[in-house]
């Protein structure tokens, strides 16, 4: 099965780190966003990927192209120029499809110029280059067959991260840890589609989660995954600030490989 991974967007609430980078290349403990979001799907057998490009689209492009390089030791012959890389072992058997999507196109946008990519009636993975979740992959896409329909997208509890004030004037008079989920579910970004879901998009205009998703919705055609565990976003530095932290404790929620 593929997954398509959107990574085009400008990042501009993040722009502490995106004004040189994408954010899809951000890193976490060294590593990309991206790669962590990759090495989720592959944890579960995926091995396919479609990468949406667009700002700075070039910087993933040479990080795919130097993959094996960057994540190997290297021995270098400054006589000759000969470059010998060494301990081969390292490399993901990933096969990445690297594909311009535009520069301004919105996120549906982007899903359906990928069209073509995607067989007849192919079911594969959708999601956001900046969110990371222990998510069961597998248990997801059983849950898609299951019900038949054209889209499923995974529903998430928002992170406990903020307190809760009440004031009477000036004065507080309850100061709660805000209980989790308590704005109840929310979109978490990772969907499983049959390819005619792309049908439900007009253009480059369109944003994915605008009018497709409300389409399919009063089409009958979308069912939501529930998933009660882990799910972070990465929109801003205070985001990925935590996700470095929860990293460098060694205990990421995500990392299931």
């Amino acid at each position: 099965m593929k997954a398509v991974i959107l990574a085009g967007g400008m990042g501009t609430r993040l722009s502490e780190e995106t004004q040189l980078r994408p954010k899809p290349m951000v890193e976490i403990g060294g590593k990309p966003i991206l790669w962590h979001i990759m090495k989720i799907y592959a944890a579960y057998g995926v091995r396919e990927f479609i990468i949406a490009l667009g700002y700075k689209g070039e910087m993933i492009k040479e990080y795919f192209l130097n993959f094996y390089a960057f994540n190997s030791d290297i021995s270098v012959d400054l006589g000759t120029g000969r470059t010998i890389i060494q301990d081969c072992k390292r490399a993901e058997d990933w096969n990445v499809h690297l594909v311009e999507t535009g520069l301004h196109t919105q996120t549906g946008g982007r899903l359906k110029r990928l069209k073509k990519w995607l067989g007849e009636d192919e079911t594969f993975l959708f999601t956001y280059g900046d969110g990371v979740s222990d998510l069961d992959v597998q248990a997801s896409i059983k849950f898609h067959k299951a019900h038949g329909k054209l889209a499923t997208v995974t529903t998430v509890l928002p992170p406990a991260r903020f307190g809760r004030l009440l004031y009477e004037q000036d004065r507080i008079t309850e100061f709660k840890e805000k209980p989790h989920g308590e704005e109840g579910w929310i979109n978490g970004g990772f969907y499983v589609l049959q390819r005619a879901a792309i049908d439900y998009i007009d253009g480059d205009e369109m944003a994915w989660e605008r009018e497709p998703i409300e389409r399919l919705t009063k089409a009958g055609q979308l069912m939501g995954y529930r998933h009660e565990r882990f799910w972070s976003c990465m929109d801003t530095l205070r985001e990925k600030n935590y996700l470095e932290e929860l990293w460098a404790s060694g205990k990421a929620p995500w990392k299931v490989w």
